[in-house]
């Protein structure tokens, strides 16, 4: 028996309203090409990326996040932290093909698969195996242990039944809703050695992929979960269902809402950023500069670090050509040079940094939930 996807309220229906005009928004906004939605979706892979890595302790700039997005090299990042990001970055890029496959179909071998991708680096821990025997997760702060999971002759049965209810049960719930419990149910069961956490986070986000309504890094909630307070709320949501062990019978829409939540409050700052690239751009164009170099101020302007290899690669351009681009930028003192050969990148100085702090901070975040609950009393 798995965690049943519980019944919703008004409150929540509104809510899951609100989350489908914004995504049906989002969906026609980034339909139409635009120069900056390339470097937008790098970004928001490269944020997920961060976000899920870490809430497990694996620290990473949203530049090498990047990096690893692109498949370059890190400018920071030791060695065994960016086994675990390029992992990530592997299971997440074939979330991206499976949400295109007309062959798809759910399978506990299919996430044994992605399982494999996330931890191959990690022989010792049973990559793409369920575990062997009992897992304990253990507040590392006490000591205490704060979950059991189920024991390990009963997880094969348990995927299998996870898998079937992915691949045929409850279709009629929302879309958002599904991809929740399908977190929840996995991060329960906790059927590996390690990995979990990510695991389910990445199930989330393959649900909502495999809707092809939205690219999933517009939906994903990666991001969130791992940015300051938030991390702590997730845990605390995952513990409040069935406390310390298995319990399949626990109350699940405080979970489900945290999840709404969270999905409403980053498809917002999803919205301005949209908004706030396509302002960047504009007045970055204005400079008067070759088109193409707009690419490189834009994200250099955005507080990345700006290499010639994705500069060049984002242009079609010849190392020659990118070459004598950025030495130009750098000539009218628009970029500085940071670093040296393999490890040189430029950062945004003078007029660049200017249109950047012109265009002001974006509004605060709405929490769908305390709104409403305001307006009721």
């Amino acid at each position: 028996m798995l965690y049943l996807t519980p019944q919703l309220a008004a409150e929540d229906r509104e809510v899951l309203d609100e989350l489908d005009r914004m995504r049906e928004a989002l969906r026609f906004q980034v339909a139409t090409p635009h120069r900056w939605t390339g470097q937008l979706r790098r970004q928001l892979v490269a944020r997920g990326i961060k976000g899920s890595n870490s809430i497990e302790g694996y620290e990473v700039s949203v530049d090498d996040a990047a990096a690893a997005a692109s498949g370059d090299d890190p400018l920071d990042t030791d060695a065994a932290v960016w086994d675990e990001i390029t992992g990530y970055r592997d299971a997440l890029t074939y979330v991206q093909q499976l949400a295109h496959s007309a062959e798809f179909r759910y399978h506990y071998m299919l996430l044994n698969g992605l399982h494999y991708m996330l931890l191959k680096h990690h022989p010792d821990r049973w990559p793409g195996r369920f575990r062997p025997g009992g897992i304990w997760i253990t507040d590392h702060s006490t000591g205490e242990v704060v979950y059991t999971g189920p024991d390990a002759d009963a997880v094969q049965g348990l995927m299998r039944e996870l898998a079937d209810w992915l691949q045929d049960g409850d279709l009629d719930a929302p879309l958002f809703v599904r991809a929740a419990m399908a977190h929840l149910n996995l991060v329960r069961i906790h059927p590996w050695r390690d990995g979990n956490g990510r695991m389910s986070r990445c199930l989330h986000t393959l649900v909502l992929a495999r809707d092809a309504v939205l690219a999933p890094e517009f939906s994903s909630i990666e991001e969130w979960l791992g940015t300051g307070r938030n991390t702590f709320d997730y845990y605390d949501a995952l513990r409040d269902v069935g406390r310390e062990r298995w319990r399949p019978h626990g109350e699940t829409l405080p979970w489900v809402r945290f999840c709404l939540r969270a999905h409403h409050m980053q498809m917002q700052r999803v919205r301005q950023r949209l908004d706030h690239a396509a302002l960047l751009w504009e007045r970055l164009e204005a400079l008067g500069l070759p088109s193409r170099t707009t690419s490189a101020l834009y994200a250099a302007a955005e507080g990345g670090r700006v290499r010639r290899t994705s500069y060049q690669r984002d242009e079609g351009l010849t190392t020659d050509q990118a070459t004598r681009d950025l030495r130009m930028l750098l000539e009218r003192g628009l970029l500085e040079q940071r670093g040296q050969t393999k490890g040189r990148f430029y950062v945004a100085a003078g007029p660049v940094l200017d249109v950047a702090a012109g265009i002001g901070r974006p509004a605060p975040l709405r929490d769908p939930y305390s709104a409403r609950r305001t307006a009721s009393m």
